[in-house]
């Protein structure tokens, strides 16, 4: 019904508040309530920062997304991005052959290593370090390298927050004292042989 040029208001029963025209389902009639404050405010504000968030990311590129910050972070800690431990060592590394240092290095591997290794390094739940074989690299900065980030994979764990770094290079290098032994019951060859 209309009433000079003015379409008349539908009001609810109960509330009085206005009624939608056109909106009704089931005899269900939707209120034409206004939204809450902070509902708006608040979508105001996901678009204000989705556009920020564009602009740094996408335009600028200030910032790395996530995946990026994981993978240089990754690099960083020497694994690639299957989170297995990189071959990445200081290749120009030379082992410590002086008695002291040996003898420190004994030490360690006899409190710390001859768990998974054994005592003569024939390898149990760690590999055979005995054989002509490695996993992570032939080289003695290969051995420090795994020394210090480990290997989660394999269950080796990163020896850097327990031992200096000269206590790496010092069980590193008996380490390579233990190659090329002939220690009982060696496990088997994994990885591949060293040149």
């Amino acid at each position: 019904m209309k009433i000079n040029n003015q379409k008349t208001v539908e009001k609810d029963e109960l509330t009085g508040d206005k009624l939608l025209s056109g909106h009704e389902s089931d005899n269900i009639r939707e209120l034409d309530n206004s939204l809450p404050k902070w509902w708006v405010w608040l979508f105001i504000l996901t678009i204000v920062f989705s556009v920020i968030y564009i602009f740094v990311f996408d335009v600028i590129k200030v910032a790395p997304y996530q995946q990026d910050e994981w993978k240089n972070e990754m690099a960083a800690a020497g694994t690639n991005a299957s989170g297995q431990t990189s071959l990445v060592a200081d290749t120009t590394l030379i082992a410590m052959s002086d008695a002291p240092s040996l003898e420190a290095g004994k030490e360690i591997w006899l409190k710390q290593c001859k768990v998974c290794h054994l005592e003569g390094g024939q390898g149990l739940v760690g590999p055979n370090l005995t054989d002509n074989f490695s996993i992570y690299g032939c080289k003695y900065g290969n051995l420090v390298h795994i020394t210090t980030v480990g290997a989660p994979e394999k269950g080796m764990i990163s020896w850097k927050t327990q031992l200096s770094e000269t206590q790496i290079k010092q069980v590193s290098s008996y380490v390579v004292t233990l190659q090329g032994t002939t220690p009982p019951n060696p496990k088997a060859p994994q990885g591949e042989p060293c040149k």
